[in-house]
């Protein structure tokens, strides 16, 4: 379901785009067309990519501290990095896509995420890596930053929620074999094969999002002013329920980096002493393929407020479960945390396109913003886990997790408040 709002109820500062002069209105693509499923196999590709280039290192981590003689809370600095100046990026991104067009930005952005992942695995130094970790975080930001708008723009309303729910279950992908790939590559022929062979797969997905993805049809190019760009920006900031769904985002987030951060090493730790094996963990991160369509289904019923409590509230189960000792208890912790950050994230970043649609906010700046909180959330809290973990030890890094899923419980609730129509769509 969408908002409860029709499209023509938005406010005239921020209108849908109108139809090109000489051109019959379209209405959006839906399920039945063609370009539907090109979009939504193009978008997917797109997603799976970004995810793979920023989060393959984190499962490196243990072997990185080991080739480059860092400590296991500088090491968290190669993925930290990345998520920092993917968050700037991000503010600057929509607006250039006013400009430029949404779809070569996602191109441009895949491309040179590629070139930049594989130069990482020729890397000499620690300092040249994270340098190039730092650019391939700005070179990540155009995909996220209009994905959302382009679909917004070129799906029908009515399938707005499925055509979200299928770009995350991309980024989803992703993010599985970014945990699970670099183990056997790392084994095989070390961080730097891993790292090639990523960057070989981000070409292959930037070559399938290129070829499928159609040009957009109800994009309409601007030149936003500063002072635009100043106003929707001030305009979404002064919405309590954007800015507590923004902040959805960095808690989420925040609790689920934290925990994979620290996970990989402790289970190199005793008692489980499982050395590279210790990448097997991540075979519990497929499970969150099914989360954005679940979580979707279950915003069908009882809307997305509901859902997005359900979600948080199976967040922190998840980080519960991690405590015991127990190997087999610890994967069912982080396949419960896995499912439940995925649809929640589907159903929180939706929820800010519809909302500032409808508050006439500007749904690329929206959007931005809400990603900005997210790779903040990812940032710092993912390099205070593994502080936590050297000073406190597993303890200290599930006690921040739950902390950040409890407050991610209380700003949902604030969000319902102050947007009843997003939370029943």
């Amino acid at each position: 379901m969408t908002s409860t709002l029709p499209d023509h109820a938005a406010p005239p500062s921020r209108p849908f785009p109108s139809p090109a002069p000489g051109r019959a209105e379209h209405a959006g693509y839906g399920p039945g067309d063609r370009a539907y499923r090109r979009i939504m196999y193009g978008l997917m590709l797109g997603g799976f990519a970004n995810f793979l280039a920023l989060y393959y290192v984190q499962p490196l981590l243990p072997g990185l501290t080991r080739e480059f003689h860092v400590t296991a809370a500088e090491s968290a600095a190669v993925l930290s990095l990345s998520t920092i100046t993917m968050a700037v990026a991000l503010l600057f991104v929509g607006p250039v896509s006013d400009v430029a067009g949404r779809l070569v930005i996602m191109r441009i952005s895949l491309a040179g995420s590629a070139v930049l992942g594989i130069a990482a695995a020729f890397a000499p130094t620690w300092s040249s890596l994270l340098a190039i970790r730092a650019a391939e975080g700005v070179a990540l930001a155009g995909l996220p930053a209009v994905a959302l708008a382009y679909l917004r723009e070129e799906i029908h309303s009515s399938a707005h929620l499925r055509a979200n729910a299928a770009y995350i279950t991309g980024t989803a992908a992703g993010g599985a074999a970014g945990r699970l790939l670099p183990g056997p590559l790392d084994a095989l022929w070390g961080w730097q094969g891993a790292a090639l062979g990523v960057g070989v797969l981000t070409v292959v997905s930037a070559a399938g999002l290129w070829l499928l993805v159609p040009p957009s049809r109800r994009f309409v190019r601007s030149s936003p002013r500063p002072s635009d760009i100043l106003r929707t920006t001030r305009l979404a900031l002064r919405d309590p329920a954007l800015v507590a769904l923004c902040l959805v985002g960095a808690a989420t987030m925040g609790a689920f980096v934290g925990l994979y951060n620290a996970m990989a090493f402790r289970l190199e730790a005793a008692p489980y002493l499982l050395g590279g094996a210790a990448v097997l963990v991540f075979l519990a991160y497929p499970v969150g393929l099914f989360a954005p369509h679940a979580a979707g289904r279950l915003a069908g019923r009882v809307g997305r407020g509901g859902a997005a409590l359900a979600g948080v509230g199976l967040l922190l189960a998840g980080v519960l479960l991690t405590v015991p000792a127990p190997l087999a208890v610890v994967v069912a912790g982080l396949a419960v945390l896995t499912f439940a950050f995925l649809g929640t994230h589907s159903l929180a970043s939706g929820w800010v396109a519809g909302r500032a649609h409808r508050a006439g906010a500007g749904v690329g700046q929206a959007s931005g913003l809400y990603l900005l909180a997210y790779y903040l959330g990812s940032s710092a809290f993912g390099a205070l886990a593994t502080r936590q973990w050297q000073s406190g030890g597993w303890l200290a890094v599930t006690a921040v997790s739950a902390a950040l899923a409890a407050v991610a419980g209380l700003l949902v609730l604030v969000a319902r408040r102050f947007d009843p129509a997003g939370a029943a769509g």
